[in-house]
C-alpha cells in the first residue's frame, strides 16, 4: 500500500506526528525587517555648508521616517543673516555642521544657489515646516514639546496648538527663560516627556549651546528650531503676505513693522551677503570643478 493510500502525505513519516496533532502551535511568521533609513539627499555646497536639496514635502517625509524609527533628526535652517553671522561665530557654524538637515529658510539663499550653479529646489521656511509638522501631527496623533519664548507666549502657543490641532498631544511645554544651572533639569524634563517632536523658539547662541550640551540625551526624534514662529502663532507679530514671501521681500515687510530696531541689521547683513555671493561666484568661476552639487 502506498503512502497516499494510507492517508499520510507523501514525504511525511507515519511515526512523526504533525505539529497540530502534537498540540503545538505553528511557528510564528518571521518579524518584518525594520525600516531602513532614507538615502541622504543631494546637497548644494554653499558658503561652507551643505544645504539639502529637499522640498517641504521631502523634509516632512524625513521627519515622518524619524518618528517611526525613533532615529534622531536635527534640523537647521539658514537665511542670509545667519549665513553672514556663521562666518563670525564659530559656535553657530559648528551647530549647523552638526545638523542632520540644513535647509534654505530665505529666498535669497535659493537665488544664490542658482546663480552659483548649486540649485536648491525651493525655499523651506522654518515657520512653514513648523505648521506642516503640526498638521501632520494632527493627522497622525504625534506628540510635541514646546520650548521657548516668554511664559505668556509659551502658554498662548500651547493653547493655540491644542485648539487648532486637537489631535496633537502636548507632551510638555516650557518658556525659554532659564539659567545655565536649570538647563540640565529642562533637558531631563524633555527626555521624560517622550515627545515625537521638539520645537525650540530660543535665540542664538542659547539654542545652539543648549543643543550642543544636551541634544543627545533629549530622546526626541525630530528637533526643529523655529525662531520667532511662536510669536507669529501667538499673534504678537504678523507674517508677510504670501506675495511678499514669493518675491523674497519678507525682510522688507519686517523692516516696515520695526524700522528702528531692524534697519541697521538688515543694511549690514544684506550688504554683506551680496558681497559673499559675489566672492563665491568669482572663486567658482576660477575653479569650475567646484560647481558640481554634492551627492550627484
Amino acid at each position: 500500500m502506498t503512502a497516499t493510500q494510507t492517508g499520510t502525505p507523501l514525504g511525511e513519516s507515519q511515526d512523526t506526528p504533525s505539529e497540530a496533532s502534537a498540540g503545538r502551535q505553528p511557528s510564528p511568521p518571521p518579524s518584518p525587517e525594520p525600516p531602513q533609513p532614507a538615502q541622504p539627499a543631494a546637497a548644494s555646497h554653499l558658503f561652507g555648508l551643505d544645504l539639502d536639496q529637499l522640498t517641504l514635502d521631502g523634509v516632512v517625509a524625513r521627519c515622518r521616517e524619524a518618528i517611526i524609527t525613533r532615529r534622531p533628526l536635527l534640523i537647521g535652517v539658514v537665511n542670509a543673516a545667519k549665513i553672514v553671522n556663521l562666518h563670525k561665530d564659530e559656535q553657530l557654524k559648528a551647530s549647523l555642521l552638526d545638523c542632520d538637515l540644513v535647509l534654505a529658510d530665505g529666498q535669497s539663499v535659493v537665488w544664490a544657489s542658482r546663480l552659483l550653479k548649486q540649485p536648491l529646489p525651493e525655499r523651506v521656511a522654518g515657520i512653514d515646516l513648523f505648521y506642516r509638522l503640526l498638521e501632520e501631527g494632527d493627522r497622525e496623533g504625534w506628540s510635541v514639546y514646546l520650548l521657548g519664548a516668554t511664559p505668556e507666549v509659551n502658554t498662548t502657543v500651547t493653547q493655540v496648538v491644542t485648539e487648532r490641532w486637537p489631535s496633537v498631544r502636548i507632551a510638555g511645554a516650557r518658556n525659554g527663560y532659564f539659567t545655565d544651572e536649570e538647563a540640565s533639569a529642562v533637558a531631563d524634563d524633555i527626555r521624560a516627556a517622550g515627545a515625537d517632536m521638539l520645537f525650540l523658539a530660543m535665540t542664538s547662541p542659547k539654542k545652539e549651546i543648549f543643543l550642543a550640551e544636551y541634544g543627545p540625551r533629549l530622546n526626541v526624534p525630530v528637533i526643529h528650531g523655529v525662531g520667532g514662529s511662536f510669536d507669529v502663532l501667538a499673534g504678537l507679530t504678523t507674517r508677510a503676505p504670501e506675495a511678499w514671501q514669493k518675491l523674497g521681500m519678507e525682510w522688507a515687510y519686517r523692516l516696515a513693522q520695526e524700522p528702528t530696531r531692524l534697519w541697521r541689521r538688515y543694511l549690514v547683513t544684506n550688504t554683506s551677503f551680496i558681497a559673499m555671493v559675489g566672492r563665491e561666484w568669482r572663486d567658482r568661476a576660477a575653479t569650475p570643478e567646484s560647481s558640481a552639487p554634492r551627492g550627484q
